[in-house]
């Protein structure tokens, strides 16, 4: 009969439990970095296929800080509006978009390009030296749904920044500032 009074016991039971929510927490949420194919599940479809492949809308159409901020931020509704007051205004995500954004509302959008908080990267310097989006966005005029493409790991970067051509700073303080 087992003693649940027991020193031991207690003990093999906290690890249990302890190795139980460690693994539903690494199974819920994505470890930061090395996320290659991470694909959260967004409040409205967006296809990039469709904006960014067939009808060629650059990048910074949308992303338009991309080239004065270390950020790239998704783009505020009045910039998919400034489209979609006419095209395609009588579907559902459509109307969705203008309710909210007659509402004052946004939309929670789920990041899905993760790094640690100690890591910061700096959009505007990487457009500023002519480095493509797809270089690390990968294909995304492909993408019905984004999904993170590359690693972002720090080795990642670095392989990236050591080649010749790119004459890229492999300092710490590069990026950790």
């Amino acid at each position: 009969m087992l003693n649940l009074k027991s020193p031991i016991v207690k003990l093999v039971l906290t690890l249990i439990t302890v190795g139980v929510v460690a693994g539903i927490a690494y199974f819920m949420k994505p470890p930061i970095g090395y996320n290659n194919g991470y694909q959260p599940e967004q409040p409205i479809p967006y296809d990039h296929s469709l904006h960014a492949g067939k009808y060629q809308i650059p990048c910074q159409y949308c992303h338009s800080n991309v080239e004065k901020s270390r950020h790239a931020t998704v783009p505020s509704l009045n910039v998919c509006l400034n489209c979609h007051n006419n095209v395609a205004a009588d579907k559902p995500l459509i109307k969705r978009l203008k309710a909210a954004h007659q509402a004052g509302e946004s939309i929670p959008w789920v990041k899905v390009h993760l790094l640690p908080d100690y890591v910061k990267f700096n959009h505007k310097r990487h457009i500023q030296k002519g480095v493509q989006c797809t270089t690390c966005h990968g294909p995304i005029e492909e993408m019905k749904e984004v999904y993170q493409y590359s690693s972002l790991s720090m080795g990642w970067c670095i392989e990236c920044h050591r080649r010749p051509e790119h004459n890229a700073p492999i300092s710490c303080d590069t990026c950790h500032y």
